[in-house]
């Protein structure tokens, strides 16, 4: 009889692994895509799209917010982003998946609007970078305000293997928008102090 129930209870847990592992790739899988299938229209279109990035001081630039992370300027931006966007993703999920979109909203706006804030007249700022620097920063201090053990071990696990890209925050590097970059990495350390709870 007990081993039945243990039998269960594995057999259960293997399901819920299973059905969470394809939540995640289904969420990052369908989320690249977008960014793929952007890149591609955009490039048709001869990179009319651009319009929608984030234009700094400008009312109608604030779309960007929204629009900017789907867009990149060429393939080597879009596989530059992709490559971190997928494990920084991934980890956030493994953190709490229910969190990805929430943190990914944070991350988004937090670069949005200090590029908007920030940025040079006239510039289009334009990537996913900005997310990816949200999700940085979440799992960064995740650790620190939750303190909880495994947190604390994803947290470091992070900061040893993706801390390096902490220097794209620094101004000077033409064509790089450290401020969307300031502006993501706040907006993840702002996600991570508001979930705390979870």
């Amino acid at each position: 009889m007990p081993q039945v129930s243990v039998t269960k209870r594995a057999s259960r847990s293997a399901k819920l692994v299973t059905q969470s592992l394809r939540t995640q790739v289904t969420t990052l899988g369908t989320t690249l895509g977008l960014f793929w299938m952007t890149f591609v229209v955009n490039s048709m279109l001869g990179g009319a799209l651009f319009q929608f990035g984030i234009v700094p001081r400008n009312t109608t630039g604030l779309r960007g917010m929204l629009f900017a992370p789907f867009l990149h300027g060429n393939l080597n931006h879009l596989v530059a982003n992709t490559i971190p966007f997928v494990a920084l993703g991934w980890m956030v999920m493994l953190r709490d998946a229910r969190l990805f979109f929430p943190v990914t909203l944070f991350s988004m706006l937090g670069a949005g609007l200090v590029a908007w804030t920030l940025g040079a007249p006239g510039s289009v700022h334009i990537g996913a970078s900005g997310v990816v620097f949200g999700y940085l920063g979440f799992l960064l201090l995740a650790g620190v305000y939750t303190r909880s053990f495994w947190s604390i071990v994803l947290s470091i696990a992070t900061a040893a293997t993706w801390g390096g890209l902490m220097l794209g925050m620094a101004p000077g590097t033409a064509g790089v928008s450290w401020q969307a970059h300031v502006g993501g990495f706040i907006g993840g350390v702002f996600a991570a102090r508001w979930f705390r709870g979870r």
